[in-house]
C-alpha cells in the first residue's frame, strides 16, 4: 500500500501561481508512475501531467506551457508547479502513484482561480 498526502492548493487570482506536492509513504519501493489529475465540478476527472522514474513527462494540451511537473525519487516526492494559472483550472488536483500492481489516488487538494 501507498499513502499519499497532497499540499499547496488553495485560492488564487487568475495569472497568478501555486505548487502542488505530494509526498508519497509506506511501499514505494516499485513506483513508476507519478501524476496529477483534476475533476472540475460536472465534469469528468482529467489527466494534467505525469512523470515516469526516468523523468520523461506527459501533459495535458491545455497546461502545456503553464503548468511543470517533477519529482524527487529519494523523498517520493511529485510536484505540479502550476503558473499563469486560469479560470478554467479550478478544480479539485488529485495525486496519483501507479506501481506493477497497484493504482495509489491522494484525498485531493482543491485550487480555485478566481478572474
Amino acid at each position: 500500500q501507498v499513502q499519499l498526502v497532497e499540499s499547496g492548493g488553495g485560492l488564487v487570482q487568475a495569472g497568478g501561481s501555486l505548487r502542488l506536492s505530494c509526498a508519497a509513504s509506506g511501499s514505494t519501493s516499485s513506483i513508476t508512475v507519478m501524476g496529477w489529475y483534476r475533476q472540475a465540478p460536472g465534469k469528468q476527472r482529467e489527466l494534467v501531467a505525469t512523470i515516469t522514474s526516468g523523468g520523461s513527462t506527459n501533459y495535458a494540451d491545455s497546461v502545456k506551457g503553464r503548468f511543470t511537473i517533477s519529482r524527487d525519487n529519494a523523498k517520493n516526492t511529485v510536484y505540479l508547479q502550476m503558473n499563469s494559472l486560469k479560470a478554467e483550472d479550478t478544480a479539485v488536483y488529485y495525486c496519483n502513484v501507479k506501481r506493477v500492481i497497484s493504482v495509489s489516488w491522494g484525498q485531493g487538494t482543491q485550487v480555485t482561480v478566481s478572474s
